[in-house]
């Protein structure tokens, strides 16, 4: 089953590699997506796929690459 999820993570996930290892986790479980930098600070990131796929990613998006400190992320 096909799902989309977009969501906005807050922290410190600007200028630790968020979004090229957000970009990497998508490829490596086959979703199809886009994520940005925010002028707030949050990053941005929309993803569709399969559902267990998805799910996957939100997990790795709450945690985000090693330099990153995810405080909070919402779903919109």
């Amino acid at each position: 089953m096909s799902m989309r999820l977009r969501m906005k993570i807050y922290g410190r996930v600007q200028g630790v590699f968020f979004r090229s290892s957000a970009r990497e986790k998508m490829q490596e479980l086959g979703l199809k997506g886009w994520v940005r930098n925010c002028d707030d600070g949050c990053v941005e990131t929309e993803v569709e796929g399969d559902e267990i796929a998805v799910n996957n990613y939100r997990t790795w998006c709450a945690k985000g690459p090693k330099l990153a400190e995810v405080e909070r992320v919402e779903e919109i």
